[in-house]
């Protein structure tokens, strides 16, 4: 066995990620409340997965998703200090599974984040992963960082998800990400089910040949698809292997064909924000011109008080 090889057994064994928990003990704190209310019977380190929940309460699920009023959702936005614009685009959430906020970076603040881009990448404080991702953009950058917290954006998230939300992760783009149709959920989830809320951030206007985001409207009231719904593989020794996430992405689109769902592509101007719900499939276009570019930032929050993981590996979330 190579090197490669070995590295990739010892990635598939739940005992190397529970090592590796248990070294971070600290940043799993945040479950431990969620998991006692939960009756959770897990030591924090180890895997978690959807299976775990089976035999447990299903948990109070955000206010938007349950049988909730047109009417009241407008009682609780009338004594918000939100626009009338974004209290409008709030009541098609229900129904949608998305809101977007036209303009909301400013271009002074937008071409900040653009420069600071690319002076850390630069100084090689950032660097490209997983192919055209940046990742954790927010960890070395105090602007990128303090527009993830700007009190007006996240008093929107908040009110989305009926409790506090946390910035988890940044990724950033300089071309389109070209990836297929998907779920945030099946990489960030949670428990009770859709407490995690994304924002996708348009650094730049957005041509329609640059692979622009595309999403599904009303795809996020479909059930969620986790690990059990496709062939991930794994066992109670290993998790499925990273080969077979190709079976998830068949997957969503056999029920993007069988459920008939319509497509909507985001050419977005500079400064938009889009917001979409933790189930709303989405993905990007293919780059239809060579060279174009799609500067972006996606945002992942996590809501407070609720279990946080990553169903596709089986581990709890560091924080």
């Amino acid at each position: 066995m190579n090197n490669n090889g070995l590295k990739d057994f010892l990635r598939s064994l739940k005992v190397t990620y529970s090592a590796y928990n248990f070294i971070h003990a600290k940043d799993l704190e945040h479950n431990r409340g969620p998991y006692k209310d939960a009756g959770m019977r897990k030591f924090l380190f180890q895997s978690i997965s959807s299976r775990d929940f089976a035999g447990l309460p299903k948990g109070e699920i955000p206010w938007l998703d349950k049988e909730t009023s047109t009417d009241d959702i407008k009682k609780k936005l009338s004594v918000t200090n939100f626009s009338e614009e974004t209290k409008a685009t709030i009541l098609s959430w229900k129904d949608n599974g998305y809101a977007i906020l036209p303009g909301f970076f400013d271009t002074k603040t937008v071409d900040a984040v653009n420069k600071e881009i690319e002076d850390l990448l630069e100084a090689k404080k950032i660097e490209f992963t997983l192919g055209n991702k940046i990742m954790f953009a927010n960890k070395a950058s105090e602007l990128i960082k303090g527009l993830t917290v700007k009190k007006e954006l996240t008093d929107i998230l908040d009110f989305l998800l009926g409790r506090r939300t946390t910035p988890f992760q940044t990724i950033n783009f300089v071309t389109g990400s070209e990836q297929h149709a998907h779920s945030d959920s099946i990489h960030m989830t949670t428990y009770p089910l859709g407490y995690l809320v994304a924002i996708w951030v348009a650094l730049e206007d957005i041509s329609e040949d640059a692979g622009p985001l595309s999403y599904y409207p009303g795809s996020h009231k479909l059930p969620y698809l986790l690990n059990d719904g496709y062939e991930r593989g794994g066992n109670v020794f290993t998790v499925g292997a990273d080969s077979n996430y190709l079976k998830y992405e068949e997957k969503i689109g056999e029920v993007v064909k069988e459920k008939k769902l319509s497509k909507k592509i985001f050419t977005a101007k500079k400064g938009d924000v889009l917001i979409w719900h933790a189930n709303l499939i989405h993905g990007g276009e293919p780059i239809a011109r060579k060279g174009a570019t799609r500067k972006s930032m996606v945002v992942h929050y996590f809501a407070e008080d609720v279990i946080k993981y990553h169903e596709i590996t089986e581990r709890p979330a560091l924080l």
